[in-house]
């Protein structure tokens, strides 16, 4: 397996970010940069800020906003949902962002 195929290549708010990602991973991942980008580029544009790290926070907050405020799905048994699996794998994401974003927010100051 190329290690190259653990790693996207992504670009939010026009920036590039190289993301630790396995291939079963890959879907999940750019539908979570789509989302991520749209949120931050709509905040950027209804508040005129342009400072990254606010925006990220923003966009950050409002979809964390929107989760929580989400009524909770109906499961059903054939179709259950393993949300400690999920909760693993969101975090895992999240810490992978974390991990390329660190040295970026180094050049930010």
């Amino acid at each position: 397996m190329n290690i190259e195929s653990n790693f996207l290549d992504v670009k939010i708010m026009g920036r590039e970010y190289r993301v630790a990602c396995s291939p079963e991973e890959r879907e999940a991942l750019l539908a979570a940069v789509d989302l991520v980008d749209g949120k931050m580029r709509d905040i950027a544009q209804r508040t005129k800020n342009t400072i990254a790290e606010r925006v990220a926070v923003m966009a950050a907050l409002n979809i964390a906003h929107e989760h929580l405020s989400a009524p909770a799905p109906e499961i059903v048994a054939e179709n259950a949902i393993d949300t400690c699996e999920t909760r693993r794998r969101i975090d895992d994401m999240g810490a992978r962002i974390d991990s390329v974003l660190a040295p970026q927010r180094q050049l930010d100051l």
